[in-house]
């Protein structure tokens, strides 16, 4: 019985990590600099502008990158200048 319980327990535990949802942080290329959120006391707006320049776009607090080749970014930072996340 014992058997088929841990069984059963492992077949259920797989089957809840396959169907979860990866955790992946966002990223953005910047030619030889990547910029990646989810970091604890992420890069601030001036390391991000001075590895990827200036953005394409800019709303106060959400920057947009549009480079050739790549998706376009959305980076969007906290009131404290900080990077909070990355989508695209």
């Amino acid at each position: 019985m014992m058997n088929r319980t841990t069984t059963l327990f492992s077949t259920v535990i797989t089957g809840i990590l396959f169907l979860a949802k990866p955790v992946s942080a966002g990223y953005l290329n910047c030619g030889t600099h990547v910029i990646q959120d989810g970091q604890r006391g992420g890069p601030g707006k001036y390391e991000v502008s001075k590895k990827c320049g200036r953005p394409t776009e800019q709303f106060g607090n959400t920057w947009v990158y549009d480079f050739p080749g790549q998706t376009k970014k959305i980076l969007r930072f906290n009131d404290a200048g900080q990077l909070i996340s990355i989508d695209g």
